[in-house]
């Protein structure tokens, strides 16, 4: 062994438990929280089973959220899902959740997500609306050359830009249970639907199904976390803490929210409504408070932008140094210790999406490919948990009620990914075919990995 040569560059442990929860929130308050409650409104009809969805989301994202950090406290390693799918069940479908992140799911949320922040910026500062599309580029660079500088200071970014979002949706709701209302929301020029609740435990059970889609997709975003692991100080325990945290954080967000929302708009304006943050904010503060909760939504979706520019990049990264991806994205850049490669390659992806137009599309496609791999990667922990049985004591942490929540989790997902292809079975065939075509890639880059690996010795 050669001593003088070189050591690999590794992820450097700069992260602690606040970063790690802020990781945890920006990955999962974008621009949901301020356009779902209204469709999940107008799918149950009254306040209750409104506030009943959201309570149900929560229950399953905590459950998630524990579910991530046991499998996290197990294998604390960069790449998070990749990881835990290629332990459980081999290369394919790790390789398979990889591919459809880097070429729809992360760089498709990305543009998507940048012309939403660049949106509401230009509005803010009343700019004509056709400036978005440059604004939404000069985002994607900005946000991708911070992270490409170091995860402290991308972190750092994402952890202040997630303090104003939870700052702006605190006063909307501190606003809306202490004060009364202000001002009265302008009459629209088209009726609203009138509003049709479930009659009979049957109509109940259906429509709060069809409600909990958009809910448990404004819950997502947790598992993000577990791809920067190797980044944490003590990830065992730091990244467990700050999974369990951050959902704890959002699920009483969401729930908080929504009461607010009720309470300014009622069940009938919240389901009309295109803007329930603005409209709320109106309600109580005016057009001072229509302006404040916009810098909100910009922070929240700039916040969620940079988040998923961070983490995402992780995961291929992890991919090419198992030798199924381009080999240049496996290194770290010796000084700022950053996946260079891999982030300005899925800068790339996003911006070939969003120049294109294409990523609304596209991401309709695999929408429903999330909770396949959420449900996967749930499913692990059985196999981990069998695996890691002869290791002496338990894990770190263990998921309360397993195997039962665990496989609640699991139907949970399920039901996403069916419901998502029953509303659109045409969506969900354009997602799976798009899906398979990762099989004959992964083929190409597992036949070049088997032919480099050199000869057994007899």
């Amino acid at each position: 062994m050669d001593i003088h040569a070189p050591q690999p560059v590794g992820y450097a442990a700069r992260l602690g438990l606040f970063s790690g929860t802020m990781l945890v929130v920006g990955g999962i308050i974008g621009s949901g929280i301020f356009l779902s409650p209204s469709v999940v409104a107008q799918r149950v009809g009254t306040a209750p089973l409104t506030l009943a969805a959201w309570g149900i989301g929560a229950v399953v994202a905590i459950i998630g959220g524990f579910v991530y950090a046991e499998l996290g406290a197990r294998r604390p390693q960069a790449g998070g899902t990749y990881v835990y799918l290629r332990e459980a069940f081999g290369t394919l479908p790790a390789f398979l959740y990889g591919w459809a992140l880097f070429l729809i799911m992360a760089t498709g949320a990305i543009a998507a997500v940048a012309m939403t922040g660049a949106s509401y910026l230009a509005t803010l500062l009343g700019w004509a609306p056709e400036n978005a599309r440059a604004i939404a580029i000069a985002l994607i660079v900005m946000l991708t050359l911070l992270n490409v500088l170091g995860v402290n200071i991308g972190a750092t970014t994402g952890n202040v830009l997630t303090v104003l979002k939870l700052s702006a949706i605190a006063i909307l709701v501190v606003a809306a249970l202490i004060m009364s209302p202000a001002n009265a929301l302008p009459v629209p020029t088209v009726a609203a639907a009138p509003l049709m609740p479930p009659q009979g435990l049957t109509a109940t059970v259906v429509a709060m199904g069809a409600a909990l889609v958009p809910v448990l997709f404004s819950f997502g975003g947790w598992q993000q976390t577990n791809a920067v692991a190797e980044e944490l100080r003590d990830p065992a325990r730091t990244l467990p803490r700050a999974l369990i945290l951050g959902v704890l954080i959002v699920a009483a967000t969401y729930l908080l929210v929504n009461v607010a929302y009720l309470r300014a708009l009622g069940v009938a304006g919240l389901a009309a409504s295109t803007a329930p943050a603005a409209d709320t904010m109106f309600v109580y503060l005016g057009p001072a408070g229509r302006t404040l909760i916009t810098c909100g939504i910009v922070a929240s979706t700039i916040g969620f932008l940079g988040m998923v520019i961070l983490m995402s990049a992780r995961v291929y990264q992890a991919m090419a140094a198992d030798g199924l991806f381009f080999q240049s994205m496996a290194a770290l850049h010796p000084v700022t210790r950053t996946p260079v490669v891999a982030l300005v390659a899925q800068g790339a992806v996003a911006l070939v999406l969003l120049l294109t137009g294409t990523y609304g599309q596209l991401l309709d496609y695999v929408v429903f490919a999330d909770w396949i791999f959420f449900g996967s990667t749930a499913a692990t922990l059985f196999v981990l948990r069998r695996r890691d049985a002869h290791r002496d004591g338990p894990a770190l942490v263990q998921a309360p009620g397993h195997p039962v929540t665990t496989l609640i989790f699991i139907a949970a997902a399920i039901y996403v990914v069916l419901g998502s292809i029953i509303s659109n079975p045409g969506n969900a065939a354009r997602g799976a075919g798009l899906l398979a075509l990762g099989v004959p890639v992964y083929l190409y880059w597992n036949g070049r990995r088997t032919a480099s690996r050199p000869p057994a010795t007899p």
